[in-house]
């Protein structure tokens, strides 16, 4: 009985895209790229606007 609940949880099949297995597994490291990309361009804005701030308006 429990093997037949763990086969059938293996044998899922997803109806759209991106759904499930090496399409989530690319999804989600496309979004940890960008994520890491936007984050690091945000903190460089942070930075300059925090020095311009800092050196020029004193």
């Amino acid at each position: 009985m429990i093997s037949s609940a763990r086969n059938k949880e293996r044998k899922r099949f997803y109806l759209l895209p991106g759904m499930g297995g090496q399409a989530v597994r690319r999804k989600q490291k496309w979004m940890l790229r960008w994520g890491i990309v936007i984050g690091l361009f945000v903190s460089a804005l942070l930075a300059a606007v925090l020095y311009v701030a800092n050196h020029f308006l004193e």
